[in-house]
């Protein structure tokens, strides 16, 4: 049927020779007081029409629309998916849809989806920040929405998170390595004063060093802006070939990256040592292969979802804040 997405409610219960209430509760699960005939009569109609609930309308007349709103730093990389993976499993559990936008931590793209999610309908938003999330908190705030951060923890015990315990891994990889025998430290990073997960791990690198009386070279990088060549040539000044030399790179989008720039130390590797975070779908594989902390971004993602979810069904549920143990995946770059 040419006009099949633009049958109504009302069209569906008069050719089912029921009532709109009927088709509603219908379309909404409620169907445990509805004979099994007058069932299967609305859902021949529906089937014959090719009819389609529109979501947005449905949220106007319901309480909740079964939309989780989801926003991600950045999508391209395996820590972002597994996280989405991991939403989509509990909220799919538990009768739910979600809608995914990529921000790439900018926050003008974070504020059109927070925009367009909420003249959507959604129940609440599962949140990966940008630094300058607060102001483009108010929108959800006035909408009366929940909202789960993960990968950060931000703004304070009042709000809810779902996170990594970034600090302790870092620290207790570098003080691993700093046992193996390096000596001279490097640590390639974006802008680590943005976002609190990029605090923590530099700061867990520090803190390690700063133990041992040990100090470290830093190169900022962005990823849209960062040349390879800069950072060769940055190598090439403070990497020494006669010491031992452990290359941290706490972004998992820098880290190919920097493994290309590193192209001919690969053959000195362990001595010129890298670790990094996440990408185990190469890292595992490369050659040399790479070490590197892994985050458990499934089992974040289940969690944020519910958090959100107890939120959304339970408005007087207590904030939810839960800490999970990232995992250290040796492999030959720190092999010593």
């Amino acid at each position: 049927m040419s006009k099949k997405n633009k049958v109504t409610i009302k069209e569906i219960a008069e050719m089912s020779n029921t009532s709109k209430t009927t088709v509603s509760f219908y379309l909404n699960g409620k169907t445990n007081k509805m004979s099994e005939d007058t069932k299967k009569k609305i859902q021949q109609v529906i089937q014959q029409t090719g009819y389609k609930p529109s979501i947005v309308a449905r949220s106007l007349n319901y309480k909740s629309s079964k939309l989780l709103g989801i926003l991600i730093g950045d999508i391209t990389n395996t820590f972002s998916n597994q996280i989405v993976k991991g939403i989509e499993d509990m909220a799919s559990k538990e009768g739910y849809q979600i809608i995914v936008g990529n921000t790439n931590y900018d926050d003008t793209k974070e504020a059109m989806y927070i925009e367009r999610m909420l003249s959507m309908g959604v129940d609440g938003f599962i949140i990966q920040p940008t630094a300058k999330f607060r102001k483009n908190s108010r929108k959800i705030q006035e909408a009366n929405k929940p909202m789960v951060f993960f990968d950060s923890k931000i703004y304070d015990s009042k709000t809810s998170w779902v996170k990594t315990n970034n600090y302790e891994a870092t620290y207790n990889a570098t003080i691993n390595c700093i046992k193996k025998g390096y000596e001279n430290y490097i640590l390639v990073t974006a802008n680590p004063s943005l976002i609190s997960t990029r605090i923590e791990r530099a700061t867990g690198f520090s803190d390690a060093l700063m133990e041992y009386d040990l100090t470290y070279e830093t190169l900022i990088v962005e990823d849209d802006t960062t040349i390879l060549e800069e950072i060769i040539e940055f190598f090439n000044k403070y990497i020494d070939v006669k010491k031992k030399t452990l290359v941290f790179v706490p972004n998992c989008w820098a880290l190919p990256m920097v493994f290309i720039a590193l192209k001919e130390y690969h053959a000195m590797m362990p001595t010129i040592g890298l670790i990094g975070f996440d990408n185990t779908e190469w890292a595992n594989f490369s050659s040399p292969t790479v070490t590197t902390i892994v985050q458990p971004g499934f089992e974040e993602g289940q969690q944020a979802s519910q958090i959100l979810i107890n939120q959304i069904e339970n408005p007087d549920v207590k904030q939810g804040q839960r800490v999970l143990d990232c995992s250290i995946n040796w492999k030959q770059s720190t092999a010593l």
